[in-house]
């Protein structure tokens, strides 16, 4: 082993905006504010998500082969159907093309997938997270 994930960094224009949106998206707290880097997302079971002003961003489309996605999360859920609301209320939106998959406010593209059997269930204990 080189090393350990530290933390998946995600170029958008608003950096506290989208750490924001996915820290209610994924119930984990806001961790480090500065102005280029809005904010990292993390706890002590996950190596966490940083946000970073990119000047000049240009989100993905998808499934648009010209404009392909940089990357995507799958968000593994107990209800993904009350899921679909919840997500909408945060400032997401539906994109055709693929079965609930939306965009976050940058334009970066994440699925909603229901919990399968193997993957054990979440011990936070935000109202969101619950059953997960």
């Amino acid at each position: 082993m080189v090393g350990r994930l530290f933390h998946v960094v995600i170029d958008c224009p608003d950096p506290a905006a989208l750490a924001a949106f996915n820290s209610s998206l994924l119930a984990l707290p806001v961790t480090h504010r500065s102005e280029d880097l809005g904010g990292d997302l993390g706890d002590e079971t996950t190596s966490g998500v940083a946000f970073q002003r990119a000047p000049g961003h240009q989100a993905p489309r998808w499934p648009d082969p010209d404009h392909p996605r940089q990357f995507h999360l799958d968000v593994i859920l107990h209800d993904v159907d009350g899921a679909e609301a919840e997500v909408l209320d945060l400032g997401a939106e539906p994109l055709t093309g693929g079965d609930r998959v939306f965009v976050d406010p940058a334009g970066y593209p994440f699925c909603l997938v229901m919990r399968p059997s193997w993957a054990p269930p979440s011990r936070m204990n935000s109202p969101r997270a619950r059953g997960i």
